[in-house]
């Protein structure tokens, strides 16, 4: 019993240094060794001969030691094997999808995992949105959409602004403005996220109108709109905005200034 107990506690620190060398590696953007892929391999087969294969702990570590090194078919057959998938094995899964930029795995994926479980958080939504952002899908970010306002989960400034962002890639203003006001997290990244979408998108006036409704600014919305109406000729809206600008909290920048001078 105490030999196996050795050996198992031996088979965990093997694992786990294992991946967090190559994950390290993967970060520092160092070239992935064939000595590495042995040891990895035969890393993962003392995993399932002394049956931890089993462990969600264990598995983990190892589908990062994969996904370290580039090989998404060797993650995904770890994530299958396991007998009973928990929380951390569904996000490190779909997240490793959204990290090599397969959008449309990772999103398949989440599908999969609400099927099967009522599970998921914060994370998981932050990281399927940002797999809907990489696609550029309409009716993705649509139901992703659906999803954050039916289930209650709340998403931080990120994913927010990510899912804002999309909707403006896609041309759709009226679904960007209405995520944005739904959302929790309405701190200025999002207002400006907003902003920027509306002016890109030609509508000065809703662009305004968030301006004017924001409780906190900083020196991104005003160059926004200091920007915009320099750049359709509004000159006078330009510097009265600037010189509003100059009476706040915020000092005007070198973009602020080259935009004034413009106008």
């Amino acid at each position: 019993m105490e030999c196996r107990r050795i050996q198992d506690q031996k088979t965990i620190h093997t694992v786990t240094n294992f991946s967090s060398k190559c994950e390290h590696a993967f970060n520092e953007g160092e070239e992935v060794h064939a000595k590495n892929v042995n040891e990895g391999e035969e890393v993962h087969a003392s995993v399932v001969r002394t049956g931890f294969a089993s462990s969600e702990f264990v598995s983990g570590a190892l589908l990062g030691f994969y996904v370290a090194n580039g090989f998404i078919d060797e993650a995904r057959q770890v994530f299958d094997e396991m007998p009973q998938l928990g929380y951390v094995l569904w996000t490190l899964m779909i997240q490793a999808y959204v990290c090599l930029t397969l959008s449309g795995e990772a999103l398949e994926l989440f599908r999969t995992m609400r099927r099967v479980s009522k599970m998921t958080d914060m994370v998981v939504v932050a990281t399927v949105v940002s797999a809907s952002g990489l696609l550029g899908d309409l009716g993705v970010a649509k139901t992703i959409h659906c999803f954050i306002k039916n289930s209650g989960v709340e998403v931080d400034e990120f994913g927010s602004s990510t899912l804002i962002n999309t909707y403006g890639e896609c041309g759709s203003l009226t679904n960007a403005y209405r995520f944005s006001q739904e959302t929790a997290m309405k701190n200025t990244v999002v207002w400006n996220t907003t902003i920027h979408r509306s002016l890109e998108h030609n509508n000065l006036d809703l662009g305004k109108q968030l301006f004017d409704l924001m409780s906190e600014r900083d020196v991104a919305s005003w160059n926004s709109m200091i920007q915009r109406f320099a750049n359709i000729g509004q000159y006078e809206e330009a510097l009265a905005l600037f010189h509003d600008m100059e009476i706040s909290v915020f000092r005007p920048n070198t973009l602020t200034l080259l935009s004034t001078l413009s106008a």
